[in-house]
């Protein structure tokens, strides 16, 4: 199957809806995060210990698992700063690939649900966790989180609605931008910054 870049991904979008080119030209391209160096176990690594934590604490607990890494023991992992829980998330997660439940290598033979139903299986790990890993470590371009907050106030916002739509209303909202909907959802919380206080930046 042909990979469609994400400018014409981006342009395909802007040309079927108004607002969306309204974004488009407000925010600027988008472009991919950077993938995790350690790859597809590692980004998810990375989704577990990031959970509930703030950025540089975060970022100081991940580099330390990293150096623990190789060993996976409980004892160096909690010296790393890891909670009983994470921990065992972890260790579920490597279960799971050990004994091929969840198999990364086959990643890109799956759809995005039943990958998304494989991921979910992962102590840990939700369906929104495993919709940002398709989003930004696999760059799956039709994914969309409704369930995130961001997203739907971001559609509230640039699509001016009375109130941000609830995940059950925003699903279909996104229909008309198949096989496009990361792009959309990107955009979407890009209007959460630019439409902040609730008024058209264009128009101050």
């Amino acid at each position: 199957m042909t990979r469609t870049s994400i400018a014409a991904a981006i342009d395909e979008v802007a040309a079927r809806d108004p607002v969306l080119a309204h974004l488009v030209a407000l925010a600027g391209p988008i472009r991919y995060r950077p993938r995790d160096p350690d790859v597809h176990f590692g980004a998810l690594v990375r989704s577990i210990v990031y959970q509930q934590l703030a950025g540089r604490a975060a970022q100081a607990i991940h580099c330390a698992v990293n150096r623990r890494a190789d060993t996976l023991m409980d004892e160096t992992l909690r010296a790393a700063g890891q909670s009983g829980n994470k921990l065992a998330s972890l260790r579920d997660l490597s279960a799971k690939i050990l004994d091929g439940t969840l198999d990364l290598k086959r990643s890109s033979r799956l759809s995005d649900e039943d990958l998304v139903a494989a991921l979910v299986t992962v102590r840990g790990i939700g369906r929104w966790t495993a919709e940002m890993y398709l989003m930004f470590e696999l760059r799956r371009l039709d994914v969309w989180p409704v369930d995130d907050l961001g997203v739907r106030q971001g559609y509230g916002l640039a699509w001016d609605l009375a109130a941000a739509p609830s995940a059950k209303e925003l699903v279909p909202f996104g229909d008309r931008f198949r096989p496009y909907r990361s792009i959309v959802a990107r955009y979407c919380w890009a209007a959460v910054v630019l439409f902040r206080g609730g008024t058209d930046p264009a128009l101050r």
